[in-house]
């Protein structure tokens, strides 16, 4: 059975979508949610692909209590050192058929860290992870580190290296919707 990926689509959509990166530190133009239409031409199934952003906060009730919720991010948005992003990507297949093995990849933008053990994902789906750019994947980096007496040890991979995040969805039934989410910090 042929393989099909939405990989670049992924990549694209988060991209397309997070123009405050490269913008003055502390504020970002952040977007509406977008979608996009992704089809497999073998079967002519279709998945809708949404990314929605949102930015944790801290709330206190009346009697002093704080709990954290999620703010979704609109137009211009404030983000400061430190502060949670969650990322949401929706995928709702629209067509008649199942989708098979659906593999999407979301880049970790820049100025962000990944927040290790975060992502999450509907469906029987595996998650890989990127620390070389998007160039291999797999569920547990690891690095190389030279210890003070010369010995190399093999560590799991620092957040600040994770560099992609893949989703494989083994199939996504007709008319149904699979959702998957992580989050990421401002360095």
């Amino acid at each position: 059975m042929k393989r099909f990926s939405f990989a670049s689509l992924g990549a694209i959509a988060l991209i397309a979508t997070v123009p405050f990166i490269n913008q003055v530190p502390g504020m970002a133009a952040l977007w509406h949610s977008t979608s996009a239409v992704a089809q497999n031409v073998q079967t002519q199934g279709q998945i809708q692909l949404r990314l929605e952003a949102e930015k944790q906060v801290v709330v206190q009730d009346q009697q002093g209590k704080q709990s954290q919720k999620w703010q979704p991010l609109k137009g211009q948005t404030v983000v400061q050192p430190g502060n949670v992003l969650r990322y949401t990507l929706i995928g709702e297949n629209k067509s008649d058929r199942t989708v098979k093995n659906l593999t999407l990849n979301q880049p970790i933008p820049k100025g962000m860290m990944y927040v290790l053990k975060s992502a999450n994902i509907t469906n029987n789906a595996k998650i890989t992870y990127s620390i070389d750019g998007g160039r291999s994947f797999v569920e547990n980096p690891t690095v190389k580190v030279t210890l003070p007496d010369g010995k190399v040890e093999t560590k799991p991979a620092p957040a600040t290296v994770y560099t992609h995040i893949r989703l494989q969805i083994p199939s996504v039934a007709a008319k149904t919707i699979v959702k998957a989410s992580y989050q990421t910090q401002v360095r």
